[in-house]
């Protein structure tokens, strides 16, 4: 193992729908917990891998954006001024309106409902 396996990273929610996917297809039973994970990211990832991923790395050009953030927007998919407000709620960042209308442009371009 070397150490750059030992570093934790944000995983999305599309992610974790293929890998539980995947083990449950390998293993006869899931642990409870895996289960519930799994029904959970069925129901909540609303986007493939791919456009998740494109998503991402699209919100990580944008300067005010830390990883963490850019995988929360790709998971919760927010469509509102108000939606982004309350991710950011808790953080030490303020955006201006210039920057949510960014956010939503991108998630827009992804996601349709």
């Amino acid at each position: 193992m070397t150490s750059s396996d030992d570093k934790a990273r944000p995983v999305s929610l599309s992610e974790v729908k293929n890998i539980l996917n995947k083990f449950s297809k390998e293993r006869e039973e899931m642990l409870y917990e895996q289960r519930i994970a799994l029904e959970h990211a069925q129901k909540f990832a609303k986007l493939p891998v791919k456009k998740t991923n494109d998503m991402i790395k699209e919100l990580m050009k944008l300067e005010f954006l830390e990883r963490v953030h850019a995988y929360k927007i790709a998971d919760l998919l927010p469509n509102t001024k108000d939606d982004i407000k309350t991710i950011f709620a808790k953080e030490r960042i303020t955006l201006s309106e210039d920057d949510i209308k960014k956010i939503l442009e991108i998630v827009g371009k992804y996601y349709i409902e």
